[in-house]
């Protein structure tokens, strides 16, 4: 499989800072021999974050980023001074991006706006000095708080390809074709299954400077809820897609069953993407005539929209731009 700068999914060491120790100190100078207590506080460790950045499309910048150390923060000082906040490690990550720990598989944080940080891992919260024990009746404490531990493991970082659109179907339906018709993307094309490996993203250019975005996705096989072919990687990247558009290619053997299947695997991926809008594309319709594409309309589900589309010949291609628009729009409102 050919090295490709798409990277959906990257595993990292991750540490937060550990808290600063308050101290234990007692105020001593030239003018007072017996002072009170003026421990400070200790710094709080540094924070992992994580913020949205819409002009990053992948993870490979992060590739490489194997441990991700914060910094710990600052013992505190005498005369009540706080100790240093450790620095807070800032990652950039592409919209859609989801992190989970390794161990567990739980999610722990989510970033889908652009700008938007969240904490991801917070710093451990700095020890409190003697001088926060003080009492009427204990006016010289011996003690003072350690900071807490930082926190720390194995990390996954997921990214779920943000798009409007998303291009189902089969190897060989003419998925990328139609993106590249659609769009100004230059997906890889050639004439065997699975040219497309990783998702690839297109703006589609409509009426009165509006656009939206489509995502030509891996072609999906009987199996794949299951892990095969591309399986759930494939599968992953169409949970975020307000539309699926099922490409069959007007020479399938049977029109039904391959949209039967393509929804099958979506419903036991995640039952839940069967609540998302259908709507079938019939490709390279081109080679059929009138009787033919009545004969294969017949055969489709009623109640779900569609379009005979050929990528070669631009048929229906705007029409198919429209059809989208107001299915995008019905749905916001």
């Amino acid at each position: 499989m050919e090295k490709s700068n798409f990277v959906d999914q990257i595993r990292i060491f991750c540490r937060s800072g550990h808290g600063g120790a308050g101290i234990k100190h007692f105020r001593r100078d030239k003018i007072t021999a017996f002072g009170g207590p003026d421990g400070g506080d200790g710094g709080r460790g540094g924070h992992i974050i994580l913020r949205g950045n819409r002009n990053l499309w992948t993870l490979l910048h992060l590739r490489y980023h194997k441990n991700v150390l914060a910094e710990n923060g600052e013992r505190g000082g005498d005369n009540n001074r706080t100790g240093a906040d450790g620095n807070d490690i800032v990652l950039e990550v592409p919209l859609g991006t989801i992190a989970r720990d390794e161990e567990t598989g739980e999610k722990e944080a989510e970033v889908l706006h652009h700008g938007e940080e969240v904490v991801w891992l917070p710093g451990g919260k700095g020890g409190l000095g003697n001088t926060n024990f003080k009492t009427p009746t204990n006016q010289a404490p011996e003690y003072a708080q350690p900071g807490l531990p930082g926190i720390e493991g194995w990390k996954v970082l997921e990214l779920k390809v943000l798009a409007d659109v998303g291009l189902v179907g089969f190897p060989n339906a003419g998925k990328s074709t139609l993106l590249s018709v659609m769009t100004a993307a230059k997906p890889k094309i050639a004439d065997y299954a699975f040219t497309t490996i990783t998702p690839n993203l297109g703006i589609v250019e409509y009426r009165d400077n509006k656009s939206f975005c489509i995502a030509d996705l891996p072609g999906i096989i009987e199996g794949a809820a299951e892990g095969k072919g591309l399986g759930h990687r494939f599968l992953r990247h169409i949970e975020r897609n307000s539309i699926l558009l099922f490409l069959i290619p007007a020479d399938s053997k049977d029109h039904r069953k391959e949209f039967d299947i393509l929804v099958n695997e979506l419903e036991e991926y995640n039952p839940e993407l069967l609540h998302k809008q259908f709507i079938i594309g019939i490709s390279k319709s081109d080679m059929l005539d009138e009787e033919l594409m009545q004969a294969i309309a017949a055969e489709l589900p009623k109640g779900v929209p569609h379009l005979f589309v050929s990528s070669v010949v631009h048929k229906n291609i705007q029409q198919l731009k429209d059809l989208l628009w107001e299915t995008l729009n019905r749905q916001e409102a």
